[in-house]
């Protein structure tokens, strides 16, 4: 697999470090070696992870210099898929430059794949409809994060035309399970890959963690593998 995956959502507080993590996770886990773009610069956990385990690079997507380094990286790196973890203003890059990923994706030979991440607000889907808009070229799956309530829950979105749109062009709607939040916090706050904190936390965090990890491979393996 070598596609170019970008978790998206346009807004801080979605989760869209989180569902990036369990991307890396369960794409290393079927035996790939992905890079990871960190675009979140302000921020930048999940590099700060995953910085001495694999090919990590920050790249600010928020201006042109940034989406021509971030396409030499893809076209320099052939030894799996991108991940890629977008900053919560990221949505204004993608309006002002996404048209130049777009115009190099025939020679990188990679597909582009978004898995946009939403809470339960309407602000999730006004700014999934403007991605939509701006990047034509990208398969684009929604992630209902559980940590805001089970997938019944999300009403704005499970009956909108926004949703019909990506499930006619092919797209899936998933739900992300929640991680207990003392599980999650040791993940950040020791910078633990997913790897290192089933080997070294306490036994029930771990019991916790596994979990999680088996129900995110099964969903996201599911969107990205099938």
């Amino acid at each position: 697999m070598n596609d170019i995956i970008i978790i998206g959502g346009g807004k801080g507080g979605v989760g869209k470090s989180m569902v990036s993590i369990g991307v890396i996770d369960m794409v290393r886990a079927r035996g790939e070696a992905p890079l990871l773009i960190e675009s979140d610069t302000s921020n930048p956990d999940v590099w700060k992870m995953y910085e001495k385990e694999m090919r990590a690079e920050p790249i600010d997507l928020d201006d042109a210099n940034g989406w021509i380094d971030f396409i030499n990286a893809c076209d320099g790196y052939r030894d799996g898929p991108v991940i890629v973890n977008t900053a919560a203003r990221n949505n204004r890059g993608v309006t002002d430059h996404a048209a130049t990923l777009q115009a190099a994706l025939d020679e990188l030979a990679r597909r582009v794949v978004t898995l946009w991440v939403i809470n339960r607000q309407r602000d999730s889907l006004e700014l999934l409809g403007e991605y939509m808009r701006d990047m034509p070229a990208s398969q684009i799956h929604v992630v209902r994060n559980n940590y805001y309530g089970e997938p019944h829950k999300f009403e704005l979105y499970n009956g909108s035309k926004l949703r019909t749109q990506v499930e006619e062009k092919g797209g899936k709607s998933v739900d992300f399970p929640d991680l207990a939040d003392r599980v999650s916090d040791d993940l950040y706050s020791k910078r633990l890959s997913v790897d290192k904190a089933a080997k070294q936390l306490p036994l029930g965090n771990r019991a916790e963690l596994t979990r999680w990890r088996q129900v995110v491979h099964a969903t996201l393996g599911g969107v990205l593998y099938d």
